[in-house]
């Protein structure tokens, strides 16, 4: 079984935020693949269904970002689960908006979504870190972090989300080195050869 963590604050005031990210992520997946009507259990809102034929439990924390780890505690201990099968989607200041990476295990950075599974899982869970940008400045990261993306971000941040729902099924397989490079493909396609100049002999003036 595989459970999929969207990260992110519940209500309408933050569903735009940079910090949500991870949220959106996850409902544009249980949207396009099979999976059941959501409900409410575990302190979130969940979903059962199938990606790639892996049995799936796709879940947003109803619990605000620093209490995440209540919800994904609760489900990885009622499923028995080991902290390597569950992935996590999260927003990431320490990328440049647009790029995606994956990772295993390591530290939350400051993040406090991730530093609330660690203390209920520990840190050996897989982590899909969704690039938002650094504003540049220490003072500044708060209101970035919780601000909406802006109006020009949105084509980048479908194709950000469009492109982990093509490759969510390399996710059900483990697969994450391909998945990154899918998700790199479709977010920056490359960009068409130019086809080859052909030389013009002219021919010289003469008699």
């Amino acid at each position: 079984m595989l459970l999929l963590v969207g990260l992110g604050n519940p209500g309408p005031k933050y569903e735009r935020n940079r910090h949500n990210i991870g949220y959106m992520a996850v409902d544009a997946i249980v949207r396009r693949h099979t999976f059941q009507p959501e409900r409410a259990r575990f302190q979130a809102v969940c979903s059962e269904g199938v990606i790639a034929g892996r049995k799936t439990l796709a879940m947003r924390p109803t619990t605000f970002m620093n209490d995440s780890g209540r919800a994904v505690g609760d489900a990885v201990r009622f499923f028995k689960l080991e902290p390597e099968q569950v992935v996590v989607l999260h927003d990431e200041l320490d990328l440049a908006f647009g790029k995606i990476r994956v990772k295993q295990g390591g530290g939350h950075a400051g993040h406090n979504g991730l530093r609330s599974i660690d203390q209920h899982i520990g840190p050996d869970f897989w982590r899909i870190r969704i690039g938002i940008g650094h504003p540049g400045e220490k003072e500044r990261v708060h209101g970035h972090v919780l601000g909406d993306f802006a109006k020009a971000d949105y084509p980048m941040v479908e194709r950000m989300i469009d492109a982990i729902v093509d490759a969510a099924p390399l996710i059900a397989k483990s697969e994450f080195n391909a998945f990154m490079s899918r998700v790199a493909l479709l977010i920056q396609p490359p960009k068409p050869k130019k086809p080859p100049q052909t030389e013009v002999n002219e021919e010289p003036d003469g008699i």
